[in-house]
């Protein structure tokens, strides 16, 4: 499986824990929106699509069937938020 796009929409809201919702392309052929970027105290991590069941409980709708593949993923999208975030703040300062 390679990723071979990764999109990242950042979320102007300075004062919540939601930072970005990013979008990936796997083998050209296959798209999973809204994969949330999330802030916590010490980190970043995604958070995968999920609807809301009858219960009240949140369940994810697309998800690795792995830890390495978990893994390999936030590393891909967290470095492209950053590099968006990046991008961003040298846009403003210019």
């Amino acid at each position: 499986m390679n990723i071979t796009e990764i999109r990242i929409r950042l979320l102007k809201k300075d004062d919540v824990k939601l930072k970005a919702v990013a979008t990936i392309t796997i083998d050209n052929c296959f798209v999973v929106h809204d994969i949330k970027v999330i802030e916590s105290d010490n980190d970043c991590f995604i958070a995968m699509p999920n609807k809301k069941t009858p219960t009240g409980e949140y369940k994810d709708i697309v998800h690795p069937l792995n830890t390495e593949t978990r893994e390999m993923l936030s590393k891909l999208i967290i470095d492209e938020y950053r590099k968006a975030l990046a991008a961003a703040s040298e846009e403003k300062s210019e």
